[in-house]
C-alpha cells in the first residue's frame, strides 16, 4: 500500500479516535470503568479476529513472537485503557484529548531512548515545549498544584503506556502481520483486564444491564471501529512506515478530541486549554524530528538543482 493511502486512512483513524474520548467517557459515566473497558476489548479482539478470518489471515504465533504479543497486551491494551478510563472518571475528556495528544512526542522521545540517539537541540526544545503544554494542561481543569485532578495524571499513564507499546508493536512487526498481533493483544489484554476488574470492581458484571440502547450503540460504535478498526489500521501504518512516523498523525487526535468534547459533552474550552494546544503541538513537531526531515528534505532539493 502506497504511503499515501496510508496517511488519509491514519487521518480517518484520528477522526475516530479523537471522538472516541467522548464515547468512553460516556461509557464510564454508566458503568464501572475496567468492567465495561474488558468487555470493549473483548468485543474488539472477536471483531479483529472475525475480519482476520475471512481475509484469511489467522495463524498460530511462533514461541519469539509470544514475548512481543504479552508485553504488547500489558502495555498497549491492560496499563493504556485501564488508566484510560480511570482517568476518564476524573478528568474531562478535553483535558484527556490534550494530554494523549503527548503521544508522538513520548513514542519519539522511547524511539531514541531504545536505539540510543542523542536529540538535536531542536528535538530538546520540542520535549521541554510538550512537557510545559501538558502541566498547562494539568492545571487548566484545576485550580493549582494543590490539587492537581489525579485523572490527569492517570491520563498520561496511559499515553506513556502506549507509547511504549508502539516501539514493542514495531520491533513484532519484522516478523508477524501487526493486524494479526492486534488481534491477540486484544484478545490477552481483555482477559486481564476482566481478572483485574473482578478485584478492583465486585459485582460490577451485574451493571451492565443498566445501560440504555444509546449508550449500548455508543459501546459498539467504540468497540468496533475505533478499538478493533481503529488499532488494526494503526498497528499496520507502524509496520509500513515506523512508530515515531505514525504516531506523528496523533496530533489530529488531539484536534478531533477537543471538537469531540465540545460537541457530544458540552464541556467548556478555557484559553489555557488553547495555548496547551498549541505548545503541545510545536512540541510534537519538534520533538518528533517532522521539522528537520522538512528542511532536510528542501535543503537536498535545493543542492539538486544547482548540482545541475
Amino acid at each position: 500500500m502506497r504511503k499515501t493511502h496510508i496517511y488519509f486512512l491514519l487521518v480517518g483513524i484520528m477522526l475516530i479516535w479523537g471522538f472516541n474520548v467522548s464515547i468512553i467517557k460516556i461509557l464510564v459515566a454508566h458503568f464501572p470503568p475496567v468492567t465495561i473497558t474488558s468487555l470493549r476489548i473483548f468485543t474488539a479482539g472477536v471483531t479483529v479476529f472475525i475480519i482476520l478470518g475471512l481475509t484469511k489471515q489467522l495463524r498460530i504465533p511462533y514461541k519469539n513472537e509470544g514475548v512481543y504479543i504479552f508485553f504488547g497486551a500489558l502495555l498497549s491494551v491492560v496499563s493504556h485503557h485501564y488508566f484510560l478510563a480511570a482517568g476518564l472518571v476524573s478528568t474531562t475528556a478535553v483535558n484527556a484529548g490534550l494530554i494523549l495528544g503527548m503521544g508522538p512526542l513520548l513514542t519519539a522521545v522511547f524511539s531514541m531512548i531504545l536505539l540510543k540517539r542523542k536529540p538535536t537541540w531542536i528535538r530538546l526544545a520540542g520535549f521541554i515545549l510538550g512537557g510545559l503544554g501538558v502541566t498547562l494542561t494539568i492545571l487548566a481543569g484545576g485550580k493549582g498544584f494543590t490539587s492537581m485532578n489525579s485523572g490527569d495524571l492517570d491520563i498520561l499513564l496511559s499515553i506513556l503506556s502506549q507509547a511504549m507499546s508502539f516501539i514493542i508493536i514495531r520491533k513484532a512487526s519484522e516478523t508477524m502481520d501487526t493486524r494479526l498481533l492486534t488481534g491477540y493483544m486484544l484478545m490477552i489484554g481483555s482477559i486481564l483486564l476482566f481478572i483485574l476488574s473482578l478485584w478492583a470492581e465486585p459485582g460490577g458484571i451485574h451493571t451492565l444491564t443498566d445501560g440504555t440502547p444509546l449508550v449500548w450503540l455508543a459501546f459498539a460504535i467504540s468497540a468496533v471501529f475505533a478499538t478493533a478498526v481503529g488499532h488494526m489500521v494503526y498497528n499496520y501504518a507502524i509496520g509500513q512506515i515506523g512508530a515515531a512516523e505514525a504516531s506523528i498523525f496523533m496530533n489530529l487526535s488531539t484536534f478531533f478530541s477537543l471538537a469531540g468534547a465540545a460537541l457530544f459533552l458540552s464541556e467548556p474550552l478555557f484559553p489555557a486549554h488553547f495555548f496547551g494546544l498549541i505548545l503541545i503541538v510545536s512540541g510534537v513537531v519538534l520533538g518528533s524530528g517532522s521539522l528537520e526531515e522538512l528542511f532536510l528534505k528542501k535543503k537536498n532539493k535545493f543542492f539538486y538543482y544547482h548540482d545541475k
